[in-house]
């Protein structure tokens, strides 16, 4: 089965994305890091058995000769909601059940912290991008068991996208979270619902 690992907010530079998000649920981000094989930087909210990432193109890193992923190399316009992030145990295993396009294993690290990820060849995931991306964690250790609890927790992530029905097709028997609500929609978007210390707040 996968699991609910992480949200992805996009942004065209990392400080214009940490400052929505930080205004949005009034608290403050975490530190991240660098994806040198991606040339993208991070930075990181700890949500109880999930986190958020604001991820952008790293300015000081080279142009990578492959697409960036979550279909970076063409995003614009405000910082947002852009991708979920689901875990599986066996990630060769977990994307031969999956539709094709979802991406292929690559092997990455940071610090102590190893994984798998399957990247799209083009970058974009299926479904207009509204499927999730798929990781494998190798260890035991987890950014979300590192970062400092601010006291932000998911109510509710909402995907709206013409291809509901085959993108719940596509998960079914695969992936449930009661956090996770797959809608139709006239083109794809992503909404989260946060409880925070200063109450209900949303970011999309």
């Amino acid at each position: 089965m996968l699991r609910f690992d992480h949200l992805a907010v996009s942004a065209n530079s990392l400080a214009e994305g940490v400052d929505v998000v930080e205004q949005a649920l009034g608290v403050t981000l975490a530190p991240g890091g660098v994806h040198a094989l991606m040339s993208t930087h991070n930075r990181l909210l700890a949500l109880g058995d999930l986190y958020l990432e604001v991820i952008a193109i790293d300015p000081a890193a080279p142009t990578p000769p492959h697409p960036r992923w979550f279909d970076l190399d063409h995003f614009s316009g405000r910082p947002r909601l852009t991708n979920w992030i689901v875990a599986c145990d066996d990630l060769d295993a977990a994307l031969a059940a999956l539709p094709q396009g979802v991406g292929l294993p690559v092997d990455l690290e940071r610090g102590d912290l190893r994984w798998r990820m399957a990247v799209p060849v083009d970058g974009i995931l299926p479904f207009g991008n509204a499927h999730p991306a798929l990781i494998q964690w190798q260890g035991a250790a987890h950014p979300a068991q590192r970062l400092p609890n601010v006291g932000v927790r998911l109510e509710l992530l909402e995907i709206a996208t013409p291809d509901a029905d085959a993108l719940i097709a596509a998960l079914a028997g695969q992936f449930t979270d009661p956090r996770v609500k797959i809608t139709k929609g006239t083109e794809k978007s992503m909404r989260a619902q946060f409880t925070t210390p200063h109450g209900t707040r949303v970011l999309e």
